[in-house]
């Protein structure tokens, strides 16, 4: 007995690759989506009644009664209550393609056993869930689609931990076209948002936790995907997936296809936006405004760019764990985007491509295909923002750091820092080592490193801070660490004293410790 594994998204796609019957919509054409539908199903399964397919009209609809996939499931172990069919509608057009649509709800409770045999209650409702989409047999994925639901709460309970999570509603949308060049690739944009979201912890070793936000809105963009070659792959895997060892045909086969879809994309983006944050609990309550997060990939196959970014607005924090004189150095605002550039895809595939998928031990390692990926072993991380804001720091950094996947010696580092009102800044300090005096050595630093700065046109303090590969360090062009040590202008002799660059601002003694 061969057992595949698919989920109910993927059983209606491959059902669908059918396509439309004709257009005449009959018993015959549900038996054959049925069998389409059960295939890749133990036989068993597939005559539990798990699946049932009947004509309605001008469309089929698909019958799911996931309760069958419980029948030999232990109820000691694992039980669920009140998980009833649901279904969706398939309508076939002249164009090949199929519209889809559903308007179900779910409301289940049960119970099971994790690893530890420690039993958990939980319980699952969504009130409404309406979607409608366009569905291709080509790809077996949706052109565009719209997705409703209401009312969604989810709980969880053991001994140790209780969960209670809610959205008020979800709204998604999904569209597609076709991407420039005719190559067969398809451009898909997807947006949502979820509303009223509520999250209580609580549990035996900490105290209750509420998490609440107004909204949660998500954003995500995916260009160049080779949709119908995917489609072939995964088919070509779940027809595999029982074999021990890949045939030499069927490593070809495989081989070719993953050819022929790379690169797997030419550009992903996504951006996920949280509103009006608030965490409740005994310790303290803090919030923030507003919180992003986006990630993006583009580029040329063989010189992609990662990007990775989160940022907060109006951050607010009031604990009895945070001393009231700590308070003014909690920033209320926070940016951090930083990128990987230059990933030679295009290589590490062909790499890949090269290898042999039955051997268990590769000769290609880790480290050499990471080579690959990293043009001979380098690697470069661009911080192109970095900044924090409170009421006594206003701090902006640049900056890029190279270096090799081989060794954590052979790097180098070019930085800019720039500081807004840095007097403000020491005199807060200054005024915190009243009552604690060990941040005398910090306010100590701080006017060191003042020393070393330039003024920009707008005020704020300016450190350019270069580090090569041989450990000199390099601060507004003066050198403060030669490659062996501490500086010293190798063109002067011991007894010479240096005079300052009049290019530089002159750097002042050491103010007296306060």
């Amino acid at each position: 007995m061969r057992l595949k594994l698919v989920t109910a998204t993927s059983l209606l796609a491959l059902c669908l690759v059918t396509t439309a019957q004709g257009v005449e919509i009959n018993q015959d054409g549900a038996n054959a989506v049925k069998d389409t539908l059960t295939k890749l199903l133990p036989a068993d399964l597939a005559k539990s009644g798990l699946i049932a397919v009947n004509p309605a009209g001008s469309r089929y609809e698909i019958i799911y009664d996931l309760a069958k996939l419980l029948a030999k499931a232990d109820p000691a172990a694992f039980a669920i209550n009140g998980l009833t069919p649901f279904s969706m509608f398939a309508t076939p057009l002249d164009s090949g393609l199929w519209n889809i649509e559903g308007d179900n709800k779910l409301n289940v409770s049960g119970h099971f056993k994790g690893p530890d045999q420690k039993p958990t209650d939980f319980s699952y409702s969504i009130a409404s869930l309406v979607y409608t989409g366009v569905f291709d047999p080509a790809i077996s994925y949706l052109r565009s689609g719209t997705f409703a639901a209401k009312d969604i709460k989810v709980a969880s309970k053991s001994d140790t931990e209780e969960v209670h999570a809610s959205f008020a509603g979800m709204d998604q949308k999904l569209t597609s076209t076709d991407s420039a060049g005719g190559n067969g690739r398809i451009d898909f944009a997807g947006s949502g948002s979820m509303s009223t979201f509520v999250e209580q912890v609580s549990g035996l070793q900490m105290p209750p936790v509420e998490i609440r936000a107004d909204s949660i809105d998500f954003d995500a963009k995916v260009n160049g995907l080779p949709a119908k070659q995917i489609r072939e792959i995964v088919l070509f895997v779940l027809d595999h997936l029982e074999e021990k060892e890949l045939s030499p045909e069927n490593s070809g086969k495989i081989k070719g296809m993953l050819k022929e879809a790379f690169p797997i994309l030419a550009s992903f983006s996504e951006t996920i936006g949280v509103n009006n944050l608030t965490i409740s609990s005994q310790m303290g309550n803090g919030g923030v405004k507003a919180f992003g997060y986006n990630l993006a990939i583009d580029g040329p196959s063989d010189a992609m760019r990662f990007g990775f970014g989160m940022n907060a607005q109006d951050i607010s924090l009031d604990s009895p764990l945070m001393p009231p004189s700590y308070s003014p150095f909690m920033p209320t605002s926070f940016e951090l985007q930083l990128a990987m550039p230059n990933l030679d895809f295009a290589t590490f595939g062909e790499a890949l491509m090269a290898m042999d998928f039955n051997d268990k031990a590769p000769e290609t390692s880790g480290e050499e295909m990471s080579k690959k990926l990293f043009r001979d072993g380098r690697l470069a991380v661009e911080f192109p923002k970095v900044s924090a804001k409170s009421d006594v720091y206003d701090v902006d950094v640049t900056g890029k750091i190279e270096g090799r996947v081989d060794t954590e010696k052979d790097y180098s580092m070019e930085a800019t820092i720039l500081a807004r009102d840095l007097d403000k800044t020491i005199a807060a300090v200054q005024e915190l080592a009243k009552t604690d005096p060990d941040l005398n050595q910090v306010s100590f630093g701080i006017m060191m490193v003042k020393g070393f700065a330039k003024t920009d046109a707008d005020g704020r303090s300016r450190w350019d801070i270069s580090v090569s590969r041989d450990g000199a360090v390099a601060v507004n062009g003066q050198v403060v660490k030669g490659p062996d040590g501490p500086d010293q202008d190798p063109g002067l002799e011991p007894d010479q004293e240096q005079e300052p660059d009049q290019g530089q601002d002159a750097v002042p003694a050491p103010p007296q410790q306060p």
